[in-house]
């Protein structure tokens, strides 16, 4: 067996790669239809996707909308890129570009949508008298609210006009494939980016639940917007009628991925699950608790086993610290298993994006809290203070990809050798 560090690392990059575009998309596309077609997508993966389409398919007509440095050559589709988490006035006019150009289609035209994790930011067309400025607020105070990104899309859904089916609906009569890569736990469609070609079931009445459960601080007029009759599109919507939504790349076929090559490794694997949410240091304190009695199990000579989890997990903001939830897990963890020896761990977000920080997440082992001491950290302050990142810089122990052009979520692995 390779190294921990190294073995993690490839794990992780098996896990990426079976979710890229170019590699899985094909599969799924039909042959090229004869008539117009126009291709529309959103989120970190979408032009990647784009650029999949055109491989297979020639140039096409169409606008996609990325996030900053996401962006990829494509021959006719038009790459907008805008900013993510937090969306910003490129992709609030891309949105409105993409709105008139499915608009006017007909009966016997076709859209071919690319939906992917982070079209919840980049689709921006806020509801009622909403100010993008005011969008910006609503969303930065979801992302610190330490809600699941559920029920934080089931409010993003109530104050736009592009999301809860209300893409797809604008499109009508014209028909619509929607290729989705998920990044929600469950791989609920209406779920990835705030499903904009799904239909969707809750009323106002859930998203001001989710406010007034989470303290979420609301502008005028998005509470103006929750008192009135919602845009979104119901799940029986003639306008939907047409639309056939795909997900053809979702975290538990990465899992499985990397599962496959670590048993080919000869690691005994136990998957922990791929919808996994919560806290991320409370569930990285359960997660060391089963690598521990995992540990107390084994004998020198036994194969080393791994732990394989994945998911979307959140952290309520208390410091000022910079941290995204895998890192923080992965801190959590180090200061639960308090140095035990044979155990090392990798926790990364699969767009090489965790959290506000350019960085996928973190690698920990046996020497994390010693290496600390001597760089002159305080592993458990920079946690209270949600400073992962910030604690993982100064140990170089981050893990920087740049941009993968994929996203199915959180990448969590602990192997553990004998004591």
């Amino acid at each position: 067996m390779t190294d921990p560090e190294t073995l993690l690392r490839a794990l992780f990059a098996r896990a990426v790669a079976v979710a890229d575009p170019m590699q899985s998309l094909a599969a799924h596309l039909p042959p090229r239809p004869e008539g117009r077609v126009v291709v529309i997508g959103a989120g970190k993966a979408s032009a990647r996707m784009a650029e999949a389409v055109e491989a297979v398919w020639g140039p096409c007509e169409g606008l996609v909308i990325t996030r900053y440095g996401y962006g990829r050559p494509c021959a006719g589709i038009e790459i907008v890129e805008a900013a993510h988490p937090v969306p910003d006035a490129a992709g609030m006019a891309a949105t409105a570009r993409m709105l008139r150009l499915v608009e006017g289609l007909g009966a016997g035209d076709m859209v071919l949508a690319l939906i992917s994790g982070g079209a919840s930011a980049l689709l921006v067309q806020p509801a009622g008298a909403m100010t993008l400025g005011e969008k910006q607020a609503v969303n930065a105070a979801l992302l610190a609210s330490g809600a699941p990104i559920g029920q934080m899309n089931v409010l993003r859904k109530h104050l736009s006009r592009v999301k809860g089916g209300q893409m797809a609906a604008a499109a009508w009569p014209a028909r619509m494939l929607a290729l989705l890569i998920s990044d929600v736990p469950g791989d609920d469609p209406g779920m990835i980016g705030s499903g904009p070609t799904v239909g969707e079931a809750s009323t106002p009445e859930d998203a001001r639940a989710i406010v007034a459960r989470y303290g979420i601080a609301l502008p005028p007029s998005a509470e103006a917007v929750l008192n009135g009759p919602t845009e979104v599109v119901a799940p029986e919507d003639p306008r939907l009628g047409r639309v056939e939504n795909v997900i053809y790349a979702a975290p538990s076929q990465s899992l499985a991925a990397a599962a496959e090559m670590a048993r080919a490794e000869g690691l005994r694997v136990e998957v922990l699950g791929d919808d996994l949410e919560g806290e991320a240091r409370e569930v990285a304190r359960d997660h060391a608790a089963r690598a521990l009695a995992a540990q107390r199990g084994l004998v020198r000579g036994d194969a080393p086993v791994l732990l394989v989890s994945g998911g979307e997990l959140t952290v309520t903001r208390r410091g000022d610290g910079v941290g995204g939830p895998n890192a923080e897990y992965a801190l959590a963890l180090a200061l639960a298993l308090g140095g035990a020896s044979g155990i090392h761990a990798i926790a990364c977000d699969t767009d090489g994006v965790d959290g506000a920080a350019e960085v996928a997440g973190a690698l920990i082992g046996p020497e994390t809290l010693a290496e600390a001491r001597a760089a002159g950290v305080d592993p458990a302050a920079a946690l209270a203070r949600n400073d992962a990142h910030g604690f993982f810089g100064a140990i170089g122990g981050q893990v920087v990809t740049g941009p993968t052009l994929t996203n199915v979520n959180d990448f969590r692995a602990i192997l553990v050798a004998p004591a």
